[in-house]
């Protein structure tokens, strides 16, 4: 019952409120991201919903743009003083209440990743898309960025198996947590902010 009916109300209800008690926070983000970059305040990009279905995540830009071949280029070098800012409070998380309220993604379920993984994950992995992505989850309140691939899949799936009202108050609460403290936004293990997932050897594009 709450899987089908009780997360979707949770869902509106929450982000409505955030969207209320954030909103001034918002708009001093665009406007400073308006005036110190020549950039759209907004970052757009595609992204696997339930079943893989692709759908626009909406964030605050926290890195200046390129072109050409370096566009894919995620490194820290790309990321602004202000969005190194953005991202240590998640704040450029925000406008994903939108996708929220929108019904493409849900507050708690495992992190829309980039749609070009969709091909390797392997038959466990890809059951992290039988329910909505999330703007947290079980792999966030675990380590982040700080976590390899595998343990974030396990993570996600572990989720999946298991949604309840408790298990997402506790995640949620834990988030506000994780938030404050700033903990877990980098990879300790790469000058970049996610790890780039890698499919295992014999996974064919």
């Amino acid at each position: 019952m709450y899987k089908r009916y009780g997360k979707r109300l949770l869902d509106v209800t929450l982000a409505l409120v955030v969207s209320l008690v954030f909103l001034p926070l918002l708009i001093v983000a665009i406007l400073i991201l308006m005036i110190t970059s020549k950039d759209s305040p907004f970052y757009l990009h595609e992204r696997p919903g339930y079943k893989g279905r692709p759908f626009i995540l909406y964030k605050l830009r926290t890195m200046q743009s390129v072109e050409g071949d370096q566009a894919g280029n995620c490194n820290l070098a790309r990321i602004t003083r202000f969005g190194r800012f953005l991202r240590a409070t998640s704040i450029d998380e925000l406008p994903q209440v939108i996708n929220v309220l929108r019904g493409d993604i849900s507050l708690v379920g495992p992190r829309p990743l980039e749609m070009h993984y969709l091909p390797h994950y392997d038959e466990k992995q890809r059951r992290r898309h039988d329910v909505k992505p999330g703007i947290t989850g079980l792999a966030q309140i675990n380590g982040r960025n700080q976590l390899g691939w595998e343990e974030k899949f396990a993570f996600d799936v572990q989720y999946v198996d298991n949604i309840s009202f408790q298990l997402d108050l506790q995640i949620l609460l834990k988030t506000i947590g994780k938030v404050f403290s700033m903990s877990g936004v980098n990879s300790n293990h790469t000058s970049k902010t996610v790890e780039p997932f890698v499919p295992r050897s014999g996974v064919k594009d």
